[in-house]
């Protein structure tokens, strides 16, 4: 049976969700695998809804867009953002979901409270596995809030739901980051992959 691994990633506009998915794609082509993405973009480039498919196979895939209930991964850089993808994922599959939220235009102009906190209990009851990950706190810790989808990309592949590891992706860093930004990356990267074990919900 041939690997493959149906992938959404889910979020804002300006979180870097576009460069997740082509990371994947470079450490998934770099492995010999045929890979499939497609995005689709908010009304707004910052603060719009941004979601991102991904598809790899060791064989042929027909299109790029991921079937409803077909996802293995749910990668949310953002909690509503990942409750909205939750009928994409297939039972039993994985999510992964920043802890950070952002508020959706129409709670501020509602003024109503958004802390993201329903959302991951949400997901906690959805009968996926959940990996609740502190994404600004790598954020911090890395010095940059531009990290946070490398540091969550390296969550997901320490989970082991990806069809290669942190450090074929970190090779596909090397290869397609700018150099003044590599080791930044890396070091979210691995501060992804580390907080799996400690955050893991």
């Amino acid at each position: 049976m041939s690997r493959s691994t149906n992938l959404i990633i889910a979020g804002v506009g300006g979180q870097g969700i576009v460069l997740a998915s082509k990371l994947v794609a470079y450490a998934a082509i770099n492995q010999g695998m045929a890979v499939r993405t497609s995005e689709t973009l908010g009304m707004a480039q910052r603060g719009g809804s941004v979601v991102s498919h991904v598809r790899v196979s060791e064989t042929a895939i027909a299109s790029p867009l991921v079937p409803l209930g077909a996802a293995d991964v749910l990668l949310g850089f953002e909690p509503g953002e990942a409750v909205r993808c939750l009928p994409y994922l297939r039972s039993g599959g994985c999510v992964v979901v920043n802890t950070h939220p952002v508020a959706p235009v129409s709670a501020a102009l509602a003024q109503k409270e958004y802390n993201g906190k329903e959302m991951i209990a949400h997901l906690g009851q959805c009968g996926a596995q959940l990996m609740v990950i502190d994404g600004n706190a790598i954020c911090a810790e890395v010095g940059s809030p531009k990290v946070l989808n490398v540091a969550l990309l390296g969550a997901v592949a320490a989970a082991g739901v990806l069809c290669f590891t942190v450090q074929q992706l970190e090779a596909a860093i090397r290869a397609s980051v700018r150099k003044a930004f590599v080791d930044m990356n890396i070091q979210a990267l691995h501060c992804g992959a580390r907080a799996v074990g400690s955050n893991a919900g």
